[in-house]
């Protein structure tokens, strides 16, 4: 053993300690999955807790149940509702929508397939980019950052 420690230098070893704390530090990062928290973005943003997610195109909005499954390349696509008239009054109705993403560390690629039963049509939002940690910039429209509250209340 003690040919071993004599042939490892001290910045040798500094530097195989570096790269393990990189390592460790990336491994933290929401890379591989949808993480719990806020992902903000030009005008938009996605509220995530253990539940749901709620995001933000503008004015417009919708959920998606969690946890997502993304895929080796961090890819998913999943099924939720969505509302196009929710700005500045809240018409709805809630459309059937789907969400397909891309996680790459910290940021997300959203697109939502929304299937507009009023105007007999599909309409498509994104896609988007947000960051995970960064506050969502909304413009004119406010983001609900209440309405989650409010849902995992109603699920206890």
């Amino acid at each position: 053993m003690s040919t071993v420690l004599k042939s490892v230098s001290l910045p040798g070893i500094a530097i195989v300690l570096m790269a393990t704390a990189c390592s460790v530090n990336q491994s933290t990062l929401p890379g591989d999955r949808l993480a719990v928290g806020t992902w903000g973005g030009e005008n938009a943003g996605v509220l995530v807790n253990d539940t749901t997610a709620h995001v933000h195109v503008a004015c417009t909005l919708g959920n998606f149940p969690m946890p997502v499954q993304p895929n080796a390349s961090g890819e998913f696509t999943v099924a939720g509702t969505y509302v196009l008239r929710a700005f500045p009054v809240h018409v709805g109705p809630d459309l059937p929508a789907q969400f397909t993403g891309r996680i790459q560390g910290t940021r997300l690629t959203l697109t939502i397939a929304v299937n507009d039963t009023v105007e007999k049509k599909t309409v498509q939002l994104g896609p988007v980019d947000v960051t995970f940690g960064r506050e969502p910039r909304m413009g004119p429209c406010p983001i609900c950052k209440d309405e989650m509250r409010d849902t995992r209340s109603e699920e206890r």
